[in-house]
């Protein structure tokens, strides 16, 4: 009797659907880092457009300024691509899909989600995306 009642018992149960209260907590997480990335992205444009307005500069100031524009410009890229994770799992927030890979359709890992609040893959698919680009 005992083994049937252990057989009926689902280990995954509870695993599939984060709970809301999990589920607010990473919309807050999500949205404070989204704020923080516009944030970011506000500063560098201001400074990249304050960059060069000094005064007279020689041949190697304008250089430096263009090299430190062109920094600025890639690190603007990065925070486009943080931005865009970060929208996409509202997203999946509000299509009751966060927290489910996008590959094999089963949970990430709530330790995986602390990690990462923009995980769109479980551990063992992306490991196997990772190896397909090696």
């Amino acid at each position: 009797m005992k083994s049937q009642a252990k057989a009926q018992v689902d280990p995954n149960k509870g695993m599939d659907k984060l709970d809301r209260k999990t589920i607010t907590r990473f919309r807050k997480i999500l949205l404070k880092e989204r704020e923080q990335i516009v944030g970011e992205v506000k500063q560098i444009v201001e400074s990249s457009n304050e960059m060069g307005q000094d005064g007279i500069q020689d041949i190697g100031d304008e250089a430096a300024n263009i090299y430190n524009k062109q920094i600025l410009l890639s690190l603007n890229e990065n925070e486009r691509i943080r931005l865009r994770e970060v929208d996409e799992s509202l997203d999946r927030i509000e299509n009751g899909t966060y927290g489910i890979c996008e590959e094999c359709g089963g949970p990430i890992s709530l330790k995986r989600l602390e990690v990462r609040p923009v995980a769109k893959y479980c551990v063992p698919c992306l490991t196997k995306l990772e190896k397909g680009k090696l």
